[in-house]
């Protein structure tokens, strides 16, 4: 549908920076497609979504990756009826695998 707009934000990530989300509740590639369906509709937002690896990677074309921004990316998600997180990096101060004591 061309005549539809993309819903407006101006937080979207720099040209080139990238950020990655953890997918949860996929069940097959058409919900792949579908959750990359709802982020591309968002202005400046180039997403691709991968069922296998249940994760999604987002760019754009601001100024900066913000919170709010991300946030708005989750809440998108969610609203397509899948779960998404900022995936925990290695070395983040968080332990990887919640043991205590490992």
């Amino acid at each position: 549908m061309t005549g539809r707009l993309k819903e407006q934000t101006t937080d979207a990530p720099a040209e080139g920076e990238r950020i990655e989300l953890a997918i949860g509740g996929m069940t097959c590639a058409a919900c792949a497609q579908r959750v990359e369906k709802k982020l591309n509709k968002i202005d400046g937002v180039t997403a691709h979504v991968n069922y296998a690896t249940e994760k999604a990677w987002i760019s754009g074309g601001a100024d900066d990756v913000r919170e709010d921004f991300v946030s708005q990316l989750i809440t998108t998600v969610e609203k397509a009826g899948y779960t998404a997180e900022r995936p925990r990096r290695a070395g983040s101060g968080r332990r990887a695998t919640g043991r205590a004591g490992t």
